[in-house]
């Protein structure tokens, strides 16, 4: 079940559930969650390794980072592909987990963002992959809105997150051995 915005700000005060949330998402939060923003965005290079036990993500290099009082932008030409991190952290207790939508205006702009599913127990900023699929230049200020959080509960409750993107990891050094 989707948790509501109510429930989820009584879940921010008590138990941190979301850091460095915008005074509009603490006062008047849309929707059925919260909608993050775009703390820092990467440029990928090099290449990766997925194995059956090993793996090793490419080479990254920030790109721009977000400033609370400095205006700045990036414009992401069609073809592009970034990573991008939230400003936001979470602290995921072992009965909830989020689920990403891209905001609208996000892909009525070309942009598609691709997501994961954050699990249960982990802890950290949040990491995407933004591409321009369209036709067009898209210019990104930073500390945008971009993508809406969806909580939900786990029934029965979840595990603990074991994987190594714990604490907002967008890269790894070397290859390194799955837990």
């Amino acid at each position: 079940m989707i948790i509501g915005p109510k429930k989820l700000l009584q879940l921010v005060k008590s138990k941190r559930l979301v850091e460095g949330l915008a005074d509009r998402e603490l006062t008047n939060p849309e929707g059925a969650g919260f909608d993050l923003r775009v703390g820092e965005i990467y440029k990928i290079s090099g290449s990766a390794f997925l194995g059956v036990t090993h793996r090793e993500t490419p080479e990254i290099k920030s790109k721009i980072k977000y400033q609370k009082s400095k205006s700045q932008t990036i414009t992401i030409k069609p073809g592009e592909f970034y990573l991008a991190t939230t400003i936001e952290s979470v602290n995921t207790p072992l009965n909830i987990t989020i689920n990403f939508k891209p905001r609208t205006t996000t892909f009525r702009s070309g942009l598609f963002l691709r997501t994961g599913n954050v699990a249960p127990g982990y802890c950290g900023k949040l990491t995407f992959a933004i591409k321009n699929e369209g036709p067009i230049p898209v210019t990104l200020e930073m500390g945008c809105r971009i993508v809406h959080a969806q909580f939900e509960w786990v029934d029965g409750g979840g595990t603990q997150y074991k994987g190594q993107w714990q604490g907002g990891r967008v890269t790894t050094k070397k290859r390194e051995k799955q837990v």
